[in-house]
């Protein structure tokens, strides 16, 4: 393959369309999360609404590794097509659903076609450009989805209230068709494609099995309690999913993930530091927002502004990190941005209550500067230790384990945050005990102008002490992520082919 050797102008072209490609995937789940009040108006079943992200989530990730495979048996480019016309295909779907069941069964079609675009699109960029030039275009490609979570609610709010919810799944229409017209005129792959055995057995094996998983990970503690013979079960059956797979898999000619991706330990190091990172991005996403608005008294808009913060660091660090791996190496460069992350959190840690505005979007800057020092050295890193043929399963075991690693941060966050608030509530002086809200109904109460002042002034230090909790949970994560790259090969060796 030869793709590097194309003019500036061609790859140029190709990197408009793989950002456009991109901006699909990226500005879905921020566009949907806006119009949910507008969608279970119009069809009802608010007690389901979850699942329209869930589903995304779950399919998405579980067929990452999958599409990753294909893509190197029969080129990116048909793969990627393929996942964008089933990804159009699904929001056509969606803008017709006609009840929320029905909703959540066409988002999961999407879902499908987004994982080939996600294990698709870094593949073509590390095809197309060398070592030297792909941190600057993975910069580009990490400001799409910055660029998606600042104009996403915007967008999803506005169709929403303006024009109709359905629209927020017709608008993938037109962009869709000009990402595949773009993909068809400018990607040229000279690779021509050989009859390989698939192994759909351990396909489905491994869909089976990350399904399993990542279905108990994203309800466990809504479904059943953590601590309850339910998880019990859940986790026996886990790992013996686990044990029939790689089964399948090792007696496989030709098999899903290949046994090698196991045996080199830059590739594994690599993963699982990957994992670590995906973990700690969810503790913020998801706790950042609601403790603005309800120590810091904000409004949502604010409160967004906060979180996004990250995204303006990590598309800029991202894009700066080339030059710092050349000099120091991939997995050097991966320790200084695990490094500044985990100061980061050390502050966040040491902010008295109620802390500031600023403040936190001093450190969500930081955080966001951290993490793409971490994101772009390890995908880089990876990609250059393989050759053409290789490179889609090793960009989409990078892939799979960031977001695998959010899933699994969602639930340990969930659960750290839900038990040390249960404990606040449970604790509480007896003169307000009786007047306490439930754990799911104190951010209603903090966000009440009516509640007492007492009441007011016990829930938001709770609050306050639980997200603390929270982060002392991402600072061991960063401890782990640390201690994984420190052991990890210090030299990626690069066999690096085009």
């Amino acid at each position: 393959m030869n793709n590097h050797k194309q003019s500036p102008k061609r790859k140029s072209l190709i990197l408009a369309a793989l950002m456009t490609t991109m901006a699909l995937a990226a500005m879905d789940s921020t566009i949907v999360a806006t119009a949910i009040p507008q969608i279970v108006g119009d069809l009802g079943g608010f007690s389901l609404f979850s699942w329209l992200f869930s589903i995304y989530l779950l399919i998405q990730t579980i067929t990452i590794p999958i599409y990753g495979k294909l893509a190197d048996i029969y080129g990116r480019k048909p793969i990627l097509i393929y996942g964008v016309i089933v990804f159009l295909l699904g929001s056509a779907a969606c803008a017709g659903a006609w009840n929320m069941v029905s909703l959540i069964i066409f988002r999961g079609v999407q879902a499908v076609g987004a994982g080939a675009m996600v294990a698709t699109i870094n593949t073509i960029a590390a095809d197309i450009y060398t070592i030297e030039e792909r941190a600057k275009i993975q910069g580009w490609l990490s400001s799409v989805w910055g660029v998606s979570a600042l104009i996403g609610p915007a967008i999803g709010g506005a169709l929403a209230d303006y024009v109709s919810w359905r629209w927020i799944f017709l608008i993938n229409l037109p962009v869709g068709i000009g990402s595949i017209t773009m993909i068809s005129l400018f990607l040229k792959e000279k690779k021509s494609v050989k009859y390989t055995e698939i192994d759909w057995l351990g396909a489905s094996a491994l869909l089976i099995t990350g399904a399993f998983i990542m279905f108990g990970m994203m309800e466990g503690g809504k479904l059943w309690d953590w601590m309850s013979y339910q998880t019990l079960i859940f986790i026996s059956i886990a790992l013996l999913l686990i044990v029939v797979t790689r089964k399948i898999e090792g007696a496989a000619k030709n098999p899903i993930i290949p046994k090698w991706v196991w045996k080199k330990r830059v590739l594994v190091g690599a993963n699982l530091a990957t994992i670590g990172m995906g973990c700690m991005t969810m503790g913020p996403s998801m706790f950042l927002p609601v403790f603005a608005q309800s120590i810091l008294g904000v409004g949502a808009i604010v409160a967004g502004f906060i979180l996004a913060s990250m995204s303006v660091t990590w598309p800029l660090s991202s894009s700066l990190s080339g030059k710092l791996y050349l000099r120091i190496g991939f997995r050097n460069t991966a320790l200084c941005g695990i490094s500044i992350v985990i100061t980061a959190v050390l502050i966040f840690l040491f902010v008295p209550f109620p802390s500031s505005i600023w403040t936190l979007v001093g450190i969500q800057l930081l955080m966001g500067a951290g993490f793409g020092l971490i994101s772009t050295p390890l995908m880089v890193g990876v990609q250059s230790t393989v050759k053409w043929g290789q490179r889609g399963v090793v960009t989409g075991a990078s892939m799979f384990s960031r977001y695998f690693g959010q899933s699994l941060g969602a639930a340990i966050f969930a659960t750290i945050f839900n038990s040390k608030l249960f404990e606040k509530l449970t604790n509480a002086p007896e003169n307000l005990k009786n007047d306490l809200p439930r754990v799911n109904e104190v951010v209603e109460v903090l966000q009440s102008a009516d509640a007492d002042a007492s009441i007011q002034n016990y829930l938001q230090h709770s609050f306050f002490d639980a997200t603390h909790l929270v982060y002392i949970g991402l600072l061991l994560l960063g401890l782990f992520t640390l201690t994984v790259l420190l052991i990890t090969p210090k030299d990626f060796p690069s066999i690096d082919e085009f």
